[in-house]
């Protein structure tokens, strides 16, 4: 099929690379235009654009898709049907209808649930056992379009936002390369029940309040991980928690219970957790015992709670 590509982190490049292999003709890729990023803050192009240039595919990045010359250049390819992965930007009706079989997105979740742009790491915070992915037929509503293939998996005991991607992104490129080949396929209305929203993730949202349970805060590190780093603080400064688990124990939320060489036991509001892997503020991510190393912790110290 002749297609146009829209996405911009590694969950789109991945479904972009199986696309291509799968020998379909991506005659454009859209991305979202370059952004500073490193230290250097230097403009970084995106993973579908880094792809698609590999490929010798013509980049587009406009700043939006609401204009007469951004949609002219969308109809001049004669696309068959647009793909969109975690784009960015808004699609105008006219873009949704240019193709001759639609606009269809590869959502990252178990639709009407997480509807919305961190479908992952809500699924994470929440407790969810299962995600999934849904090839949805793209209308003007926020990811509320008729799903034409679903594939649900289970959510790990030990999955981070980092490891729950990886596998859905898998998912989600072996999916969209199924549907494209059995277009057209029969299209399934979402329920109106279960429909729930995935917020965009606020860093505000990364701070540890240790009066939450300790099973709370488990989920809360994972879908923190690896973006924005769950955050504590300890004697007036950050430190974020990479990798804990839930242990007994009973305390002041905040207090360290034991400290030895593999783990830094802390009371949280229920139970406590067993802190890993940690950093400090312009340090690297380190096991517990090279932490403790640096930064000597012992049993009644507390890591300030959240007021």
């Amino acid at each position: 099929m002749k297609l146009i590509f829209a996405g911009t982190p590694a969950f789109a490049a991945k479904a972009l690379e199986a696309i291509i292999a799968a020998g379909h003709e991506v005659a454009l890729a859209l991305t979202q235009p370059d952004r500073p990023a490193g230290r250097g803050m230097a403009l970084q192009a995106s993973a579908v654009k880094e792809v698609a240039l590999r490929h010798g595919i013509e980049v587009f990045q406009p700043a939006s898709l609401k204009d007469g010359d951004a949609q002219a250049r969308l109809a001049a390819v004669g696309a068959d049907a647009m793909v969109v992965a975690a784009y960015g930007l808004i699609l105008p009706q006219a873009a949704l209808d240019l193709p001759r079989f639609g606009c269809l997105n590869i959502h990252a979740s178990l639709l009407p649930r997480w509807r919305g742009a961190a479908p992952i790491q809500r699924a994470l915070l929440a407790g969810d056992s299962e995600s999934g992915v849904c090839i949805m037929q793209m209308e003007a509503g926020l990811d509320t379009g008729p799903v034409l293939l679903c594939e649900a998996l289970p959510i790990a005991a030990d999955d981070t936002a980092a490891s729950l991607h990886d596998k859905l992104s898998a998912l989600g490129a072996r999916l969209i390369v199924d549907a494209l080949g059995r277009l057209p396929l029969p299209a399934v209305a979402q329920p109106a029940e279960g429909v729930s929203y995935a917020h965009k993730i606020g860093k505000a949202e990364a701070i540890i309040d240790w009066n939450r349970s300790a099973a709370e805060l488990d989920r809360h590190i994972r879908a923190f991980n690896p973006f924005p780093g769950a955050q504590a603080r300890f004697a007036g400064q950050p430190v974020k928690l990479w990798r804990a688990l839930p242990v007994a124990g009973d305390g002041e939320p905040g207090s360290i219970l034991a400290v030895d060489r593999g783990q830094i036991v802390v009371a949280c509001g229920e139970g406590a957790l067993a802190l890993c892997e940690l950093q400090k503020a312009g340090g690297k991510r380190l096991a517990a015992d090279a932490f403790l190393a640096g930064h000597p912790l012992e049993a009644g110290q507390r890591f300030e709670t959240a007021t």
